[in-house]
Formats: C-alpha cells, sequence, structure tokens
C-alpha cells in the first residue's frame, strides 16, 4: 500500500532532511508535513475503497492532520518567540533595575558615602577571605580599609530586592550620623554587583548574648542588669532620632522620619564598648511625617516582631508606633533572656512569655511559680516598659521619646499597662484562637514576602 500511495518511490526513497541548508530548513519542513499526511489520507482513502465508506474515519484524519499541524507550529515557531520574549523581558528587567540605582546615586551624590570601585571591594576584603554573617539579603565579610580600619561589607545578591533594598539603605542610613545607628562608610554598584561598607562591629549582634545558653535570669551574659538596661536605652535613643527626624534632613522646613520596619536582636550591633547600634536599613522607609499612614505594602518586619496592624488594619494605621511594638517584643526578650515563644519551656503557662510575665507582675495575682524567684527592678522596668510597646492597638503605644523617659526613670513610678491580648487570664480556648489566628496571618505575610 505504501507504493500504491506513493509510486514514485518504487526505485528510490531519500530523506527530505538530507543535505539540510539552513535557508531551505523552513521548506523542507513543510515538505515533510505534507508527505507525511499526503501518505496518511492515501492510506485512509485505499481502506474505504477496499471496505466501505466511513465519513467518521476520514473527517478523524483531518483533525489529527489539523491537530499535528498545531504542534509543529507551536514547537518551531511559537516556542522560539516566547524563549526570545522571556530573555527579552529578563534582560529589560535587569536594565531598569541598574537604571533606576544609577539615577538614584546621581541625584543623591552630593550626600551620598564614598563610592568604591567593585575591583576596590575585592581588594579591601581580600577577595572575601572572611565571612562573617549571612542575611536575607547576602552575605557578610570583614575587610580593611586604607589604615587598618575595619569594615562590614554586605554583599548583596541577585534577588529582586538587590536594587530596592539596596536604595533603602543608602537613602536612609547613608544621611544619618548617630552613636546609636551603624555608619555607612561607603558603597559600590557596577551593573548587577552591589556592596554596602558599614562600620565594624567587633561584638556582633545583641542576640547572641541574651539568648546565650550561659546566661541565668539573675545576671544576663556578660552584662549586668544596668549594662542591659543602658543598652534598651541607647536603642530606643536610635530609633526615637529616626522618627524625629529633623537632624538628618539637609533641607531646611524638612521634616522627614525613618522608619525602620525592622527592629529585632540580630540587627542590633555592639561596638567594643558594647554600646548598641541599630543596623539592617532594608525595610525602612523614608516618610513625610504629616502623613501619619503607611502604605501596607511598602512595610515589612520580621515575625515575631511585626507589629499588628501590619496585618489587619482593625489595629490601626501603620506609623512609628509599628517600630514601638517591635522595640517592645525586643525589650521582653532581652529581660527574660529568651525568645517571646518558646516551645521548650517546661511548664506550658510560660511558651508565650510577655503573656507569663504580665501575670508575674500583676498585683494579687496568684502565680503559678515558687516564691523562690523574684523580680529585681532592672527586668521589672523592660518588662513594663515592653509591655506597654506591645500593645494591640497602635494608638495605645507610647511615643519612643516617652519610651526614653520611662527607661531613665524610677522603676516605681511606671504603671502596669492594660492586659496584652495573650494573657493567660483569658480562657484557654480564646487565648489559643488570637494566638493561632495571628500567628497564621504573619506566616501568609512571610511566605508572601519570601516569594516575592
Amino acid at each position: 500500500m505504501f507504493l500504491i500511495c506513493f509510486p514514485h518511490l518504487r526505485m528510490s526513497y531519500r530523506w527530505p532532511f538530507g543535505d539540510l541548508k539552513a535557508k531551505e530548513l523552513p521548506t523542507r519542513i513543510f515538505s515533510a508535513y505534507q508527505m507525511s499526511f499526503n501518505f496518511l489520507r492515501c492510506m485512509v482513502d485505499e481502506y474505504i475503497r477496499a471496505n466501505s465508506s466511513d465519513i467518521l474515519l476520514y473527517y478523524s484524519v483531518i483533525i489529527v492532520e489539523i491537530l499535528i499541524g498545531l504542534a509543529i507550529l507551536g514547537r518551531l515557531v511559537f516556542a522560539p518567540i516566547a524563549v526570545y520574549l522571556f530573555l527579552a523581558y529578563k534582560f529589560l528587567s535587569a536594565r531598569a533595575s541598574i537604571d533606576n540605582v544609577e539615577k538614584f546615586l546621581r541625584n543623591q551624590q552630593t550626600l551620598m558615602p564614598t563610592r568604591y570601585s567593585y575591583t576596590d571591594i575585592v581588594a579591601i576584603t581580600s577577595h572575601f577571605k572572611e565571612k562573617i554573617g549571612q542575611g536575607g539579603f547576602g552575605s557578610v565579610f570583614k575587610g580593611k580599609l586604607f589604615g587598618d580600619h575595619l569594615v562590614a561589607i554586605k554583599m548583596l545578591g541577585n534577588s529582586k530586592y538587590n536594587g530596592e533594598e539596596f536604595i533603602n539603605e543608602v537613602s536612609t542610613i547613608g544621611r544619618i550620623h548617630h552613636i546609636n545607628v551603624v555608619q555607612l562608610v561607603g558603597f559600590s554598584s557596577e551593573g548587577s554587583n552591589r556592596a554596602l561598607v558599614y562600620e565594624y562591629m567587633p561584638n556582633g549582634s545583641l542576640d547572641k548574648y541574651i539568648f546565650s545558653p550561659s546566661r541565668t535570669r539573675h545576671r544576663p551574659f556578660n552584662f549586668t542588669w544596668d549594662k542591659l538596661n543602658d543598652i534598651a536605652l541607647g536603642v530606643a535613643r536610635g530609633i526615637d532620632y529616626l522618627h524625629r527626624g529633623s537632624n538628618f534632613c539637609t533641607n531646611s522646613g524638612c521634616d522627614m522620619q525613618i522608619l525602620h520596619f525592622d527592629i529585632k536582636p540580630q540587627n542590633i550591633l555592639l561596638d567594643r564598648n558594647f554600646t548598641p547600634k541599630i543596623s539592617d536599613f532594608g525595610f525602612a522607609k523614608l516618610y513625610p511625617k504629616e502623613y501619619g499612614l503607611v502604605s501596607r505594602s511598602a512595610a515589612g518586619g520580621t515575625i515575631g516582631y511585626i507589629a499588628p496592624e501590619l496585618i489587619s488594619r482593625n489595629f490601626g494605621v501603620i506609623s512609628d508606633k509599628s517600630d514601638v511594638y517591635s522595640f517592645g517584643m525586643l525589650l521582653l526578650e532581652m529581660a527574660g533572656g529568651r525568645r517571646n515563644v518558646d516551645q521548650r519551656v517546661e511548664n506550658s503557662s510560660q511558651i508565650y512569655y510577655p503573656s507569663w510575665i504580665y501575670d508575674q507582675l500583676t498585683p494579687g495575682k496568684e502565680l503559678e511559680i515558687n516564691n523562690s524567684i523574684e523580680i529585681g527592678d532592672a527586668e521589672r522596668k523592660l518588662c513594663i516598659v515592653g509591655l506597654w510597646c506591645i500593645q494591640m492597638k497602635s494608638s495605645s503605644r507610647p511615643s519612643m521619646s516617652k519610651v526614653i523617659e520611662m527607661l531613665e526613670g524610677d522603676v516605681n513610678s511606671l504603671q502596669m499597662p492594660p492586659r496584652p491580648c495573650f494573657s493567660s487570664s483569658q480562657p484557654i480556648s480564646v487565648r489559643q484562637s488570637c494566638m493561632d489566628s495571628s500567628l497564621t496571618e504573619l506566616s501568609i505575610i512571610s511566605e508572601h514576602d519570601e516569594l516575592l
């Protein structure tokens, strides 16, 4: 039957792609397609003539021809076009990110710290010899400038936040000079290679001290309670400086503020004298004070420290009070020497530390622990101020200037705040429902940020 359909192939057969030249490819493809379906249709016609008329079979062949033709067309035409469009989109997106950064740097060049070339960064870090940290936006390396001045260099990874985070840090921390805010010494931006050069903090971050297994309840690791209070006061002064804003504005009449949005122990660095310095301004935003309202999509944060209003507007508007909430969670972890949520504790009532410590500080409350555990004045002060800061409604929280006043004052002058949402005096079902709902929503926000 093959020879009936193609009698000219009785003597020889020649594959249509033999001796293929580039300019002949479309013709050869069409030739192969036409030959294959002529053969298929001929076979069906012979079958129908030999048996009986079968219109359904005939039209089925036509449909198969169309489908296979579309498949060939999609593979040879549409697929390459889609690939080329995707590559063009990626190139243009990367180019736009680089152009945005360069445009920003040109506009701000009179305010910027020193700009280094990428080869300078390689030399300063001795070819990235000593890695001292890893963050969500890249790796941190130890370096040395001329004159043996030590620096920490954060190399930004190739992520979607690369350009945005770079602009955030340079535009905010680049103009700040405060004893409790880490100083940006310089930066580098060459194409997709971007780096931020900070002053080096030899004692690392606060979390390795307050969460140290060597710490006891009565004596913080490496710190006295007075020193811990001084560290808390220094962080509060740094945040207040960011919120007040007028000190780092260069224009007369400027009324801007910086919202950090990621206050946590890992972002509090300690210099050689254990003076605290706020770092990592990747989520930070520069906003006019009179706005009083920040877009929810513009804010970020870390689970465990993120303010409730970043989840739902029912808790209030996003503002500088969002940093106050994060600072309150930080204070409670400093006081307790543990993370605020810890499933490893022996007593289930102590899993959520803010709830547990509130009950310990409430007069007349029947405690679940023996009387041998005492809460000193310094710890009591940190806890009470922290509980004021983590009020669920943003309007109920104090300003950072008020927080400083409370930390500088006498503990006996402090009043207990209203009971937090997660209080052990509430029914277990209500307390658990409240906590589960909030943690679920926070997890959704965290997963969404990671996908972006």
